[in-house]
């Protein structure tokens, strides 16, 4: 039996002992991010096409895919997959076209075992349930059926020179819509590339428009980026915390901070240890679906909480893991 085993995790590990011909690839391979964007478009048009929540999680688990494992297997050697799949945190393909859980229980198919799972890392899904009696404390709720986020030996993130970069380019966008709003001259970018040495090459695309032909009106999503400049301030180690997202952000503070370090020259060389970054990401993940869940009834959010403060957060620990590998000018932040 030809399997296919799609893994999560980073780290390649070697095939299952009772496997032949096997093979793997890693998204250094360029055909892999095209078959994983073709498992996607599969898992999301099976059947009568509705987005059920089994589907969704096992969408999601497509989407983080880093390894791709390819052998054959007999039956006898099919009983005894689980452990290894489990290690791999792998979800596999049959060739009947079903898409099955470790333990063999089928996902999508014909005949879907309601008892089938999407696997989890267990440090994503001890997370899940930090962020969930941290909500509870707050009498704030959320589904349980909420995925988690990735667990540490999924994480993809950025490199500190170049979050560096991104936060320069997000304080450059601020301060002009911070001008623009105010009636006041915005300084140009040359003048602003005297102090942020990252710019002109850090603005992304929408970035180097709103330098060129922004206005008042235009200036008014830039304005929030303090928020998300404060998010990777915080993951460089530059800013300490990270407050409950009550109000936003302290902004001469976030400020001053990125400029005493721009002045000295010194390009930040390490990033906040990867759980702690992961924390603050499930919890703001959880907390953007509050935001949204009261804006889509016409309420107010609850527990006063800010709910661009709570956008511009998730967008900007989506854009540090690498989700959907999405630059970012297309972020996105599914909840």
């Amino acid at each position: 039996m030809l399997i296919n085993a799609y893994s999560t995790l980073g780290q390649v590990l070697a095939p299952p002992p009772q496997a032949a011909s096997a093979a793997v690839r890693g998204l250094d391979d360029p055909a892999l991010a095209p078959h994983l964007g073709g498992f996607v478009n599969y898992v999301r048009g099976h059947g009568d096409g509705q987005m059920t929540a089994a589907r969704y999680h096992l969408m999601r688990h497509v989407q983080r895919v880093r390894q791709h494992y390819l052998f054959e297997i007999d039956d006898a050697g099919l009983e005894r997959l689980q452990p290894w799949l489990l290690q791999a945190n792998a979800v596999c393909f049959f060739e009947d076209g079903s898409v099955r859980d470790p333990a063999g229980r089928v996902l999508l198919g014909e005949t879907v075992d309601p008892q089938a799972q999407v696997p989890y890392p267990i440090d994503a899904q001890a997370r899940r349930e930090g962020s969930q009696q941290q909500l509870q404390a707050q009498q704030l709720h959320v589904p349980a059926s909420l995925p988690p986020v990735p667990g540490a030996d999924e994480a993809q993130l950025r490199e500190p020179a170049e979050v560096w970069a991104r936060a320069q380019a997000l304080l450059a966008c601020a301060l002009r819509a911070e001008a623009l709003q105010a009636g006041d001259p915005p300084l140009t970018l040359a003048e602003l590339a005297e102090r942020l040495p990252a710019l002109p090459a850090a603005l992304s695309p929408a970035e180097a428009a709103f330098f060129e032909h922004g206005d008042a009106e235009a200036a008014v999503p830039f304005g929030w980026r303090y928020e998300s400049l404060a998010v990777l301030l915080w993951a460089l180690g530059l800013v300490d915390t990270l407050a409950w997202p009550q109000a936003t952000c302290p902004v001469p503070d976030v400020v001053a901070a990125l400029l005493q370090q721009a002045d000295s020259g010194n390009t930040p060389a390490t990033l906040r240890d990867t759980a702690a970054l992961l924390d603050a990401l499930d919890l703001h993940y959880r907390l953007h679906w509050v935001a949204r869940e009261a804006q889509r009834q016409g309420a107010p959010v609850p527990g006063a909480l800010v709910g661009g403060v709570i956008y511009e957060r998730h967008y900007a620990l989506n854009w540090l893991f690498c989700f959907e590998q999405a630059e970012w000018d297309d972020v996105d932040t599914p909840t």
